[in-house]
């Protein structure tokens, strides 16, 4: 594949996995299927492999530290209203959201090491 295909596989991946997380939300709230975190995750992989530039990383990684601690911080927050109907769905969007976003920070996390240390 060129490298413009390669960019577009990663968009796409990106989009995917945003509709599988509103989808997966409303469908599974209770996050108990393993196969759509699975499915997340690898999404989340694919977009930390072709998505994320040299000069995006320390945006990427400092965005998704940030989404991945407030979510966890508003996921609590959520908890302490009792379960509504949109409580559970903003528990489980988030929660997919994290799912989603988390593989791909190590990916891009781990790559940025190693380009550090390959420069030494």
């Amino acid at each position: 594949m060129k490298n413009s295909s390669m960019e577009k596989l990663g968009v796409w991946c990106f989009l995917a996995g945003l509709v599988i997380v509103v989808i997966a939300a409303f469908l599974w709230p209770n996050t108990d299927k393993g196969w759509v975190i699975w499915l997340l995750g690898l999404l989340g992989i694919v977009v930390g492999l072709l998505n994320i530039t040299g000069k995006e990383v320390m945006t990427y990684l400092v965005a998704t530290v940030t989404l991945i601690v407030a979510a966890g911080g508003f996921i609590n927050l959520v908890d302490k209203f009792g379960m509504t109907t949109v409580e559970t769905f903003l528990r489980a969007l988030l929660n997919y959201i994290i799912a989603f976003v988390a593989p791909g920070a190590v990916i891009v996390a781990v790559k940025s090491i190693y380009s550090i240390n390959k420069e030494k």
